[in-house]
């Protein structure tokens, strides 16, 4: 079935050097980017992480120190995928929990200038346990009928991807062919920042998703204990996440001061 888009959508994936959000780096990057039209432009990155590929990331993803070498960094080349993604809603597997954060946040790194919270999400790994239970490969097999051939090859898990979507629409009689219902079912949570540590209530009320105040409104806990904010922002949590705190903390003190 052919997706109904109001926008180009890029299914794209990540291979990195671990599984941190917050630490590890992206080391190859594919992205399909599909056109409302149907036509069709796909990328493929090698990228120098600027740090040791970890033997046990290699063994997954076949991706060496030395293969990256001589391959650019992400900061030499964000602007560009920035610029190849601008304007497009997102679609991946497992993308909304991984490769989406990792994303972030390597944006963020680089100082690139780009808010992709505002685009769509499509996670096409949400859709497809919720409806069958099982991995890429098999949701390939059991969709398309095909073996998923260089599994864990970034390009290969891009395109497979993209046909899964749409065998699933195809199957699934329920699921709308439209990518603002696509990226809602395929939504756990309704994130403020994208590694979740903060999501919103059925209010729409931004509370906290871990630690000693889960469930508790953020604005309320920054005016409790305005030492908590201290503690994020000097701990180990994703750059996007201390971005989006402090987001809450400049409005809620500006509320203060206007009233």
């Amino acid at each position: 079935m052919k997706l109904n888009l109001k926008n180009p959508i890029v299914f794209f994936d990540l291979e990195t050097t671990g599984t941190n959000i917050n630490a590890d780096r992206i080391v190859e990057i594919c992205y399909l980017k599909v056109y409302p039209n149907g036509n069709e432009e796909a990328k493929t990155l090698k990228i120098n992480p600027e740090m040791h590929i970890p033997e046990g990331s290699s063994a997954i993803h076949g991706i060496y120190d030395e293969d990256v070498v001589d391959c650019p960094t992400f900061k030499e080349v964000a602007k560009t995928i920035a610029n190849d993604i601008e304007g497009c809603d997102l679609a991946g597997f497992n993308s909304n929990r991984f490769d989406v954060p990792v994303l972030a946040e390597e944006f963020l790194r680089a100082g690139v200038d780009i808010d992709i919270s505002r685009r769509k999400f499509v996670d096409v790994q949400v859709i497809f346990h919720k409806k069958e239970q099982r991995t890429l490969s098999a949701a390939y097999k059991f969709y398309c009928e095909k073996n998923l051939e260089d599994a864990h090859s970034a390009e290969a898990d891009t395109r497979a991807t993209y046909e899964v979507l749409k065998a699933q629409l195809d199957r699934y009689e329920d699921l709308e062919n439209d990518i603002a219902a696509l990226a809602d079912y395929s939504s756990f949570n309704k994130n403020v920042d994208f590694a979740g540590r903060m999501v919103f209530d059925d209010n729409g009320v931004e509370v906290f998703n871990f630690g000693k105040y889960k469930g508790q409104s953020v604005a309320e806990v920054l005016k409790k204990d305005s030492g908590y904010y201290g503690w994020i922002m000097g701990n180990d949590f994703t750059l996007n996440t201390k971005a989006m705190l402090t987001k809450i903390r400049l409005r809620e003190l500006s509320n203060m001061t206007t009233k």
